[in-house]
């Protein structure tokens, strides 16, 4: 029962495969060259290779001003801009991407930052950079890290999430450093065949001579409660504020004609007044009227005509402002009528939603993405359901969320208390003793039963007279009601030194609260797997729906209309290609080397085939939880005898030489809620049963369960065992599939290699090794604002086959850059050299969880840091950094619903690198799985930096194949396997977090084990400081598999 994030990733099941779901320039010192190979200019040398010293220009390379856009040939390298011609004499304007030849000159050399003046390519076998040298005893240095001239963009995920700081701030184009490398090429002509397919981009048309008025807003409260005290206004009353001012009744503009952020920002279609406003909003009875003042000052004047031009190629830089102005724009509409949450929307209607039980239901709605593309503008619209908390009384809630029955009148033990605590803490409720529309937060509950507590009250009648009274009697003389559950305490909306208790009976949690999925059970999480696990005719129909809908779509209502502003109904085509699948090598009957080529699905069958390398299983044993459980027996402990006899024979099949397991303990699962007598037992198996030596210790579970995550913390950071958990219903079904799964999952863990590619990865020909990195950040919740961000780099220790990693953790306070990126990458290059005797030539880096508005922060920061950690005098390996993309909305669809197979979906391998792409830069979309159920999701590929001059082809072949290497599955997965482990391995490194965060006691003054490095008496503050680290015997094994 390894155990995976909501995410839809992660998941370590021994049950299941991988994810369901979904020309180049010559370089004269490039190893890679290929002299068959046409040259992009015609009748003109190419440009020389990038090299890794120059400081480069931060405008592309443009031999006119603004060259229009049309059928690359080849796009020009970025570097020095030609001259541009005298104005009055224009030149004709050639198309982009193919520049025009200056007569008597040459195209300009792509810029490099990594390359020194007047030095040849550092580290590429001559020139003053000198050749790479042999093995080096490793010793890093830690450097200061490099300042940007200006700060970094925020993290920010999409487009309308950018918050404006100022109308004159740089864009990451205007800034000195790096830019993402432009499409070498027109983009990849291989393919086995093409497809026609509908995508969820809408074409986006708009006026180019209208302007947008930028207005910025600052309300404060009129009589603040202390001299130049700072009253932080909500949105719900900023928003509440601005519909009155821009009302109808004062005249002063049609609310229509303007859309607000809720925060700072108000783009308008006609020309606001300007200055300070007094506006006067109540709450309701018991509360008293606040005055604010609302300033409107102008800020810029957004001419849509930059945007018009920067999408037909005339532009240099992005146009973030405007941008960022029509987003807010086209999402004014929904936001008004629906529950807003983070860049979705969700319908209010009870008949579109569904109940999960437990207090919870499924809200359907939409999440869309205003995008620049080849095509023009494009609005990415997709489907979406999230779990949100019924808004129903609190007691209603907590009957059916923690099926506590408050109908005697014995108060709630301590343990119950905890739960209802934990349950309600922080979410908003409204009251319905008195007319109101305000909105409380849950700080707590009160320390004493509603029957017990009493304040002081001042006496109506006389001016100085104080009685006390119980709450009970207040409610009774104040609001002539009787509170019926006094023996439960109340909800507590204290705030500094003002307290303020109320009854649960009178408290109704506010609708548009988010429940976790993470917490959902599994009846709940299995029905929103089902409502969201559209099949692709499904959700087509519900994306268009969703665009047509009258009033509360993207263009619903007369907003957009009047900002002049068009969505197209329709969705956009594209041709897509397919690519033909890698030719796997396994092992046949007789232990030979066979070759085997995935066909259909590309799932392949390991029935009549060998792992190619079997590790020796010789010492393992058994921990089972699940023989003693305490949930009314239901649970099916492990048939031992039927289950080893079976995997072990199965194994054998497979080619791993597994023995009888060298002991077998017995335990219960509530030891995993106790994480000290945990840490004794597996101390124990590990020192006294396994005699400090054990391969794998295999941990049958009856039920999934919290202590999951105690259990790994203590075997891979204070101990050092290697682990493999399963659900001992499913191992007892003994099922050929499954106990396949484990086998597969075990063998890698061990260090074995199950499945390699045939021939070599493509288009990295030559003798020098290739090391394959992948880089990711795991964040916290929304609502922590206090846990570390936990940051993962993840590498491949072998060549050619480059399907065993090693990985790192840290844990850092919560941004998007990882800080220690550079001391991580040296250490797995370390253990490269320790373990291959060489060092790896070639990087290939890929980066998941950046948006595009960060690409500025990877290339000018975290290569920089890599850079300087890992390159010495004669060592300088050449580097790719590719950026995936998950979190997009991009769907892609089959336009003949044949061609989709039984489950609709695109097939695996396919390819789409234009229309919807971006204008000039290298991105592609690669579908490389089967998506047997719902809708397939493609990754977004971008390429940010590029040493090895791939062409589309070449890349795209690259990640295509590498998606099949990938040790538990016999299927290509949905990720590129560098990135898809480092994802599962800063997930690992958030269960660590969590499984001490949940025994924190200000009481405690260490963890479970003396020997750990995370003190749990911590402040979270500080957590990024103590994390655990892997323990030095695993750091360089799969861990998550």
């Amino acid at each position: 029962m390894e155990r995976g994030r909501g995410r839809g990733r992660g998941r370590e099941r021994s049950t299941g495969g991988g994810r369901q779901n979904a020309e180049n320039p010559d370089r004269s010192n490039n190893p890679w060259f290929n002299p068959a190979r046409p040259a992009p200019y015609p009748g003109n040398p190419p440009p020389p290779m990038a090299t890794p010293w120059q400081n480069p220009a931060p405008q592309r390379w443009n031999p006119v001003q603004n060259p229009p856009r049309g059928n690359p040939v080849q796009n020009p390298p970025r570097g020095n801009p030609v001259q541009n011609p005298q104005r009055g004499n224009p030149v004709q304007n050639p198309p982009r991407g193919n520049p025009v030849q200056i007569p008597g000159s040459q195209p300009p050399p792509r810029a490099n930052p990594w390359q020194t003046q007047g030095g040849a390519m550092r580290g590429s076998g001559g020139g003053q950079g000198g050749g790479r040298g042999g093995p080096r005893a490793f010793e890093y240095v830690p450097r200061a890290p490099v300042s940007d001239p200006t700060p970094s963009e925020p993290p920010v995920e999409e487009l309308q999430q950018l918050k404006l700081t100022s109308s004159t701030s740089k864009t990451p184009l205007e800034r000195p450093g790096r830019l993402p490398m432009i499409r070498p090429d027109g983009g990849g002509k291989d393919s086995v065949r093409r497809m026609e397919l509908l995508v969820n981009h809408f074409k986006v048309e708009f006026k180019p001579r209208f302007t947008i008025l930028h207005y910025d807003i600052d309300i404060k409260l009129e009589n603040p409660p202390r001299p130049n005290a700072v009253v932080r206004v909500s949105k719900a009353d900023a928003l509440l504020l601005r519909n009155k001012l821009f009302s109808e009744e004062l005249s002063i503009v049609p609310i229509s004609k303007t859309a607000y952020d809720g925060e700072k920002n108000i783009y308008s279609a006609v020309e606001l007044p300007t200055g300070n406003f007094a506006v006067t909003i109540s709450k309701g009875e018991d509360t008293r009227p606040r005055t604010y003042i609302v300033s409107i000052k102008l800020v810029n004047k957004l001419e849509l005509g930059v945007l018009d031009a920067y999408l037909k190629g005339k532009g240099q830089s992005v146009p973030r402002d405007i941008l960022q102005g029509m987003d807010i724009i086209m999402r004014e509409s929904p936001s008004r009528t629906q529950i807003t949450m983070g860049k979705g929307f969700y319908s209010k209607s009870s008949v579109r939603n569904r109940d999960l039980g437990d207090g919870i239901m499924a809200c359907t709605g939409s999440q869309q993405s205003l995008k620049p593309t080849s095509q023009g503008l494009s609005l990415c619209v997709d489907h979406s359901i999230l779990p949100f908390r019924k808004p129903v009384n609190v007691l209603e809630f907590l009957k059916e969320n923690l099926k506590i029955s408050f109908d005697s009148d014995r108060p709630l033990n301590r343990n119950l208390i905890g739960k209802v605590e934990r349950a309600l803490k922080g979410l908003k409720v409204r009251v319905t003793h008195r007319n109101t529309t305000q909105k409380f937060v849950v700080m707590g509950l009160t320390k004493s039963i509603t029957s017990h507590i009493t304040f002081d009250l001042e006496d109506a009648d006389s001016a100085n007279s104080i009685r006390k009274v119980t709450l009970v009697d207040y409610f009774v003389e104040k609001y002539n009601l009787h509170i019926q559950y006094r023996h439960l305490p109340c909800l507590d909306f204290s705030k500094g030194k003002r307290t303020n208790y109320v009854p649960m009976e009178f408290c109704v949690l506010i609708e548009g609260q988010r429940y976790p999925k993470d917490d959902l059970n599994n009846y709940a999480d299995r029905k929103l797997r089902d409502l969201s696990l559209l099949r692709p005719r499904e959700r087509r129909q519900v994306i268009c729906d969703i665009v047509n809908a009258a009033e509360d779509g993207p263009c619903g209502g007369e907003i957009t209309r009047q900002f002049g502003i068009t969505v197209s109904m329709t969705m956009t085509q594209v041709t897509s290609r397919v690519l033909s699948p890698p030719v796997l090598k396994l092992r046949n009957a007789n232990n030979d080397c066979s070759a085997l080529t995935p066909e259909g699905s590309c799932q392949y069958n390991l029935l009549n085939h060998k792992v190619v390398y079997g590790k020796d299983m010789i010492r393992w044993g058994i921990l089972d939880f699940s023989q003693h459980w305490s949930i009314n027996g239901r649970y099916m402990p492990l048939d031992v005898d039927k289950f080893t006899r079976a995997f072990v024979q199965r194994s054998r099949k497979l080619g791993i030489r597994m023995e009888n397991y060298l002991f077998y303990e017995e335990s219960s699962m509530d030891i995993l809620s106790n994480p000290k007598a945990l840490s004794d037992l597996l101390k124990y198996v590990y020192h006294d049963l396994a005699n400090g030596h054990l391969q794998i210790l295999f941990c049958p579970m009856a039920d999934k369960h919290q202590g999951y995550k105690t259990l790994k913390r203590i075997c891979e950071t204070e101990i050092g065992i290697m682990t493999q958990c399963c659900l001992s219903f499913e191992a007892n079904k003994c099922q050929d599939q499954t106990l396949a799964n484990i086998a597969l999952k075990m063998n890698a863990k061990a260090g074995g290699s199950n499945m390699e590619l045939y021939q070599q990865l493509p288009n990295l020909g030559g003798d020098g090794h290739v090391m394959f990195i992948g880089a990711d950040v795991n964040h916290p919740t929304g609502q922590d604002g206090l846990s570390p961000s936990i940051t993962a780099v993840a590498a491949t220790m072998n060549w050619p086959g480059a399907n065993r990693y090693a990985s790192r953790l840290r844990a850092q306070r919560r941004g998007e850059k990882i800080q220690d990126i550079g001391e991580m990458c040296f250490e797995l290059l370390e253990a490269y050299a320790r373990i291959n005797k060489v060092k790896p030539e070639r990087i290939i880096l890929f980066r998941d969880g950046v948006s595009e508005t960060q690409f500025d922060m990877v290339l000018n920061e975290e290569l920089t840091e890599i850079r300087r950690a890992i390159e010495s005098d004669g060592y300088k390996p050449t580097i790719t950094v590719v950026v995936a993309q998950k979190r997009h909305l991009t769907r892609l669809f089959p336009m003949n619903e044949r061609e989709g197979g039984k489950s609709g979906n695109v097939p695996p391998g396919t390819v789409v690198d234009k229309i919807i792409v971006h204008l000039d830069e290298f991105d592609f979309y690669l579908n490389s799985h089967y998506g047997s159920i719902g809708t397939s999701k493609p990754t977004h590929y971008h390429v940010l930096w590029d040493d090895h001059a791939f062409s589309s082809d070449q890349l795209q072949r690259l990640i295509y194949s590498l998606c099949y290497t990938f040790p538990r599955c016999t299927k290509p997965i949905s990720l590129v396997p560098p990135v898809y482990y480092a994802d599962l391995v800063a997930y690992r490194g958030r269960q660590y977090y969590e499984s001490l965060n949940d025994y924190r006691s200000p009481a405690s003054t260490s963890s479970s084990s003396s020997s750990s490095t995370f003190s749990i008496s911590s402040s979270p503050a500080s957590d990024h400081i103590n994390f655990p680290k892997l323990h030095c015997d695993l750091e360089n094994l799969m861990i998550c598999i």
